[in-house]
């Protein structure tokens, strides 16, 4: 069975094939600048081909869609192939959806209505959910929500201490991010432990331009670091990460800055970006670490002591923590991260053995004399989302 995974931004749609239950990529891809004026610009790679990158007529979601089921259709699917089931990303399920769900009418409303929690990513999913509708008819869509996976949170834990009726009234609660990645690793950690799911306690450290923490008693979530929107928990790329609330109206009465420009102060401008004042990229700030750079060090920082606080506590809520998981872009790629938080976190006993040195390596990087194990697993959204639309569509 072919899966074609979608993930629509506003002016992009990247994609991949996958072959199910084989898990193989088959191909995989982006569309950019859709609706922006002029040509959008395709490229896509399978097997050995890569194609460079080429300008093509996708004024909106739906041509660009037909235009990715044309290409794979001509280049990668063979005679007797066809693409089976689409499954889509989904940033905010809200308090809706515990679990990814195959998209009919009702499922489509719900999505609309959770676009107010999340008016940048939503409308753009939907736009994605409608071309695939309308360039291939019957063929079935599977919505897989960022925030299911968070959904097993108990009350204690995403509830705000606010007046209570701004949760019932305008759900107003916690329902955390990267939702996806977390249930991956913690399914990947019980295969690669053999451990049972339900009896896997793990700390999970999704680390990237994005990042957030999760805590996993018993295989479910039972906190994560992001709350409303995607700008809490720990410091990130552009993004602030908890603060002081009082900031921001601080900024507002005291400082005159506009509603809208402190929103993008906060998302868009601080962070790594902010302190630096080098870029939102890990890699470019340790480099101007290395060559002495103040900031840039306060940066690394100010980052791996956010990220030991979250995993100290989580640490602290678990009966027996089985391992501390590295995963994302940052997560997995810098051992030097992984040495700076384990390092805030010594009262927890943790040592970095060799392992954690070796890139690309999957698998324990801690010492045999860590108190708690360190690990490394790769992340896989994108065939989370397929297994996801797999399972559902199988039934």
């Amino acid at each position: 069975m072919f899966i074609l995974v979608i993930n629509c931004g506003s002016s992009s749609l990247k994609f991949q094939l996958i072959s199910l239950p084989e898990r193989t990529v088959a191909a995989k891809g982006l569309v950019e600048r859709i609706g922006l004026g002029g040509d959008a610009m395709f490229k896509m790679s399978y097997g050995e081909t890569k194609l460079p990158s080429s300008p093509i007529k996708a004024s909106n979601h739906t041509e660009a869609v037909s235009y990715v089921i044309e290409a794979l259709k001509k280049d990668v699917l063979k005679e007797g192939q066809k693409i089976d089931a689409f499954g889509h990303r989904v940033v905010h399920g809200g308090e809706k959806f515990f679990s990814s769900a195959v998209i009919d009418d009702d499922v489509l409303k719900c999505i609309e209505e959770c676009g107010k929690l999340a008016p940048l990513h939503n409308p753009a999913n939907m736009a994605g959910i409608v071309a695939c509708q309308k360039a291939a008819p019957g063929v079935p869509n599977v919505a897989v929500f960022d925030t299911a996976f968070h959904q097993t949170m108990p009350p204690k834990a995403f509830q705000y201490a606010l007046p209570y009726k701004f949760y019932k009234e305008n759900g107003i609660r916690r329902y955390g991010f990267h939702g996806t990645s977390h249930k991956f690793v913690t399914r990947a950690y019980a295969e690669m432990s053999g451990k049972p799911l339900d009896e896997v306690n793990i700390v999970v450290c999704h680390l990237g331009n994005g990042s957030s923490i999760t805590c996993v008693k018993g295989g479910k979530c039972v906190d994560t670091s992001m709350g409303l929107t995607p700008l809490a928990g720990v410091v990130m790329g552009t993004r602030s990460g908890d603060i002081d609330p009082a900031i921001v109206l601080y900024m507002i009465e005291n400082l005159g800055i506009a509603p809208a420009e402190v929103n993008k102060i906060l998302n868009k401008q601080s962070g790594f970006l902010g302190v630096s004042e080098v870029s939102s990229d890990m890699r470019d700030v340790e480099g101007a670490a290395e060559g002495g750079n103040a900031q840039a060090k306060l940066v690394l920082e100010m980052t791996a002591y956010s990220i030991a606080k979250y995993v100290g506590s989580y640490v602290s809520l678990l009966p027996k923590t089985d391992a501390i998981v590295f995963t994302a872009g940052i997560g997995e790629n810098s051992a030097e991260m992984r040495e700076w938080v384990c390092g805030n976190l010594a009262g927890l006993g943790l040592e970095l053995g060799e392992k954690n040195r070796e890139r690309g390596f999957a698998g324990c990087v801690s010492a045999p004399s860590s108190k708690i194990p360190v690990w490394v697993i790769p992340t896989n959204e994108e065939l989370m989302i397929a297994l996801e639309t797999y399972e559902l569509v199988s039934k």
